[in-house]
């Protein structure tokens, strides 16, 4: 398994120790929203704007490195599963977001009904429900 500063070296970006920090903060996995993102790097930071959050998260977004994900109606979130082409179910009662492997087939998972002349590589589907404590909480109502 690669280190953040190989990640990091791999995909020509400069090591620093915020981007190591961000990194990390995504490797404990969920989608999180960048305020979360800081919190989790303040505590391995003495400190860090909440503009270099977004600059890293940019940098490491474009360079593959995370993902970043917009439900409708919700802030961005980003997340460090990359390159595999998931997909998202989002509860429409708390707004919890898990993943959901390819639905079906090889990438792209779906083929459009028309492409447009498109080269298509990727599909992003989100499902939208309620996960089950929403559920529970309406059935207790």
């Amino acid at each position: 398994m690669s280190t953040g500063e190989e990640l990091l070296r791999e995909r020509g970006l400069r090591v620093t120790r915020p981007r190591l920090a961000v990194l990390e903060a995504l490797a404990e996995g969920g989608h999180l929203e960048v305020d979360d993102v800081a919190t989790r790097v303040r505590s391995r930071l003495d400190s860090i704007s909440t503009q270099a959050i977004y600059d890293i998260l940019g940098a490491l977004s474009r360079a593959g490195l995370a993902r970043r994900i917009e439900p409708a109606g919700s802030p961005a979130r980003f997340e460090s599963r990359v390159g595999d082409n998931h997909h998202h179910i989002v509860c429409r009662g708390c707004g919890e977001i898990a993943d959901v492997d390819c639905v079906v087939g090889e990438r792209p998972c779906l083929t459009p009904s028309e492409s447009h002349g498109f080269e298509v590589d990727e599909a992003e589907v989100t499902f939208w429900g309620l996960c089950p404590s929403c559920q529970a909480r309406r059935a207790a109502d």
